[in-house]
């Protein structure tokens, strides 16, 4: 079963990519995370990646495909995986296509920008592992403590307002030819598309989920 999870940030798809690969055991490959993990690589693109993530830009189409093509040839992707935050362009999209990265669902989270910015604000992140936490939708056991670690949580700079503006600008633009192309791939059978209410309770999304992954 291999994935696709579409959607901005805050609309819930790191929580449900957690249920997902839970309930169907495969691994979840999320861009940022393993771009937050380059950041110990020589200083040129360190600092590349990093100017570019916490000013609100997407990293180039090269740099991003090459560390996915790198991470599905990993043995626990063998039975399939899931894509948090890739592709978000059609040249990643083609450059799924042209590596034979046959893709079986999309899963597209829409939610209103007003929510989203509601959602955002309240978010903090276990900073070493990327486990996502909502003071409100869905807080950790101990007020800004990891329930794992119990290692204090953290507020990410590019979870800011400003940046977040910048952000959501940026993924309207480049995610709607690219939800295009999609329709157009579920209209010829080469894989299945759904929108998913993220404004639903996290138990209605999940059956949603379940659902959608029977079909």
């Amino acid at each position: 079963m291999r994935i696709i999870l579409l959607g901005a940030p805050g609309t819930g798809k790191g929580t449900q990519a957690k249920f997902i690969t839970e309930k169907y055991y495969i691994p979840q490959i999320s861009i940022g995370d393993i771009l937050r993990r380059k950041m110990n690589l020589e200083n040129n693109v360190k600092k590349n990646i990093q100017d570019r993530m916490e000013s609100g830009k997407l990293v180039s189409d090269i740099v991003v495909c090459n560390l996915i093509q790198d991470r599905i040839q990993h043995e626990d992707c063998k039975n399939g995986f899931l894509l948090d935050g890739f592709p978000r362009t059609i040249p990643q999209a083609h450059y799924l296509y042209e590596n034979k990265t046959m893709i079986d669902y999309v899963l597209d989270f829409i939610m209103p920008y007003e929510d989203i910015l509601e959602r955002i604000s309240g978010r903090r992140i276990h900073m070493k592992s990327g486990r996502v936490y909502h003071i409100k939708f869905n807080p950790p056991k101990n007020k800004n403590k990891d329930d794992i670690t119990g290692e204090p949580l953290s507020i990410r700079k590019d979870d800011r307002k400003e940046i977040l503006t910048t952000r959501l600008k940026e993924y309207t633009k480049q995610i709607k030819p690219l939800k295009q192309y999609y329709l157009k791939q579920s209209l010829k059978k080469t894989l299945k598309y759904f929108q998913i209410n993220a404004k639903a309770s996290m138990i209605d999304i999940q059956e949603s989920i379940k659902n959608v992954l029977k079909d």
